[in-house]
């Protein structure tokens, strides 16, 4: 195999832009210094065969998530609660399909809140013994709708005042992200 020409990688460490782009002629600069583990060529070639065939598979998958994307798109579109969960702060083309997903679309089905927050599992759960007295997060619920909340909630501070002053409050408070986040995903 022939080395790959200094372009391709800046071209391929280039591609996301973000504050990386500064480092790239650092990083080059390092890969070029950088002194191999081994020579050896039956180390090698076999490797190399390795990293092609996983690289084919994944184009595979890549191109099997679009098509799941291009069908989850569809339906969720033509669902007729689509319009709510794509106008809530934060939830764009990921989100809000899941959103739909994890409550459904029977409006019948929870008759408050709190059993919302219940069935996702962002209520807290107090548990007393004698005069011991301890707070944990529910651990009977969906973990995959639990994660949706939260991802809404961290993804809608940028998106909504409201949101964002609330999770300001909390750090303020001197509660960590993941703990800020949990917070407004239960509000």
């Amino acid at each position: 195999m022939k080395p790959v020409r200094t372009s391709t990688v800046a071209k391929l460490l280039n591609s996301k832009d973000g504050p990386a782009v500064k480092k790239t002629p650092a990083r080059i600069a390092s890969i070029r210094d950088a002194i191999p583990l081994t020579n050896d060529d039956s180390l090698i070639v076999p490797d190399q065969a390795f990293v092609v065939a996983l690289a084919k598979q994944m184009l595979v998958l890549i191109d099997n998530i679009r098509e799941y994307d291009t069908q989850i798109s569809n339906l969720f579109t033509s669902m007729e609660d689509a319009s709510i969960f794509i106008s809530l702060p934060g939830t764009g083309t990921c989100l809000a399909p899941r959103l739909l997903a994890a409550l459904g679309e029977d409006k019948s089905r929870f008759n408050s809140a709190q059993e919302i927050q219940n069935y996702a599992g962002l209520s807290p759960v107090t548990e007393r013994s004698d005069q011991k007295n301890w707070v944990h997060w529910r651990w009977q619920c969906s973990k995959f709708i639990r994660q949706s909340f939260i991802e809404w909630a961290a993804k809608s501070v940028g998106q909504s005042y409201w949101a964002g002053l609330y999770y300001a409050q909390q750090k303020a408070k001197g509660n960590s992200h993941q703990s800020a986040v949990r917070a407004l995903a239960y509000k």
